[in-house]
């Protein structure tokens, strides 16, 4: 067990109390945490696997899974690391193998790509399922089986947890969630109930109502709707980008952010092709910080490759651009989004199997509708930071621009 001072810490850390109190006073087997954009479900729920499992207990094993293994990495794997350096807590770390480990308890990250693989890990005490819409039925109760380890924990029993956006009507967990059974307890939270929440982030869930009223049901008042009117269907997944060597032109485009993720994609083209991979998707970066990371990810002899960034940001850049990258702005004005995302629409599209946020980001991008259900010629501005990144180099004219960029003929403040 972590010493009384530690455990003394944790009374003071900052938590969404309307969850946390919830996994901490429920007794059933089952806990569905559903609900909406904002209301911090994963970061509370790792808060509390650490804070009143991992730390407190003894003899434990948890179990955290996604879908993919490279969602899994970049979110929960992530979420439990950063959450171990901003509270300063001792871990032995396995990063081959994904797991946590201090004193005689272990957490263990696994994906459901192969789900034989999470039967043979015996001894689990607790399971978390994030973003549990990805999963099928069939995965749910063979993880529901799972958390059956002894627990000599005093008050202490085992359960499982899945944590949700309700963003498919059609959703196995739907009817658990409307009528729950009586092994399963549920929380339904939005982002009100978080009162940590930027305002900038609320008011970017609350403007939902004037965009789109199915996403505003869904992220917003956190009920349940299926998205329609999604606006690419043209993009698959694929393992890994091919060689650069293979591409006409390789680029980057940039959509910066603050409270908002800062976003990176690298595009590469051949013909009517695009090979996309996602090399950004972080909060709280500053322009001298995005500027340091962006000198590890990008080697310097790519560095003048064309980076196309929103052009709203001169300031930002400049200081990119003086930092030696062949960075400009994007073309903005009337019509320059749809017809941005008609040049993207004309091109077969390949994703990388790691763009984790890409991927969810394709996959709810979706048009505006009126109130009275009309669909209109705008994108809803939502979790679309890599969909503009996108934008902004493949909306750009093919080749002619980039050559005149190359030879440092464009002035980067006039995009």
């Amino acid at each position: 067990m972590i010493t009384d001072t530690a455990q003394q810490e944790f009374q003071k850390i900052e938590v969404v109390g309307y969850i946390y109190d919830f996994l901490k006073r429920t007794k059933t087997r089952k806990k569905l945490c559903v609900g909406g954009a904002g209301s911090s479900k994963s970061w509370t729920i790792a808060q509390y696997l650490l804070f009143e499992k991992f730390y407190k207990e003894q003899n434990i094993r948890i179990l955290v899974v996604r879908k993919t293994l490279p969602s899994l990495r970049k979110s929960c794997w992530q979420l439990f690391l950063d959450l171990i350096s901003k509270y300063h807590l001792p871990a032995k770390r396995n990063k081959v193998e994904m797991t946590l480990t201090y004193g005689s308890n272990m957490i263990i990250f696994a994906s459901l790509d192969d789900i034989e693989k999470i039967k043979s890990i015996e001894g689990i005490n607790y399971i978390w399922i994030e973003e549990a819409t990805e999963i099928t039925l069939k995965e749910y109760m063979q993880l529901g089986l799972r958390p059956r380890a002894p627990n000599n924990n005093f008050g202490a029993s085992n359960h499982m947890i899945a944590s949700f956006n309700p963003i498919d009507y059609r959703s196995f967990l739907r009817p658990l969630v409307k009528n729950p059974p009586n092994d399963t307890s549920v929380n339904h939270s939005t982002y009100k109930d978080n009162p940590f929440l930027p305002r900038d982030n609320a008011e970017e869930i609350e403007n939902l109502i004037t965009q789109d009223k199915t996403y505003h049901t869904i992220y917003a008042k956190g009920e349940w709707a299926s998205p329609g009117n999604i606006i690419y269907t043209n993009w698959k997944v694929i393992p890994t980008m091919p060689s650069d060597a293979y591409f006409t032109r390789i680029g980057y485009g940039l959509d910066f952010g603050y409270n908002l993720p800062t976003a990176l994609i690298k595009i590469g083209v051949k013909e009517d092709r695009a090979f996309e991979q996602e090399l950004l998707y972080a909060r709280h970066m500053t322009n001298a910080e995005l500027i340091v990371k962006l000198k590890s990810l990008i080697p310097p002899l790519y560095r003048m490759r064309p980076m196309f960034a929103d052009a709203a940001e001169p300031a930002r850049i400049k200081d990119i651009f003086d930092a030696g990258f062949n960075i400009y702005g994007c073309t903005k004005g009337p019509g320059s989004v749809k017809n941005g995302i008609d040049r993207v629409k004309t091109l077969k599209v390949f994703i990388t199997a790691d763009s984790t946020n890409l991927k969810e980001e394709k996959e709810s991008y979706k048009w505006k509708e009126d109130k009275y259900g009309n669909v209109l010629d705008e994108p809803v501005e939502f979790d679309d930071h890599l969909m503009d990144a996108e934008r902004y180099y493949l909306g750009e004219q093919p080749m002619i621009r980039e050559q005149l960029l190359l030879i440092g003929s464009y002035d980067c403040m006039a995009g």
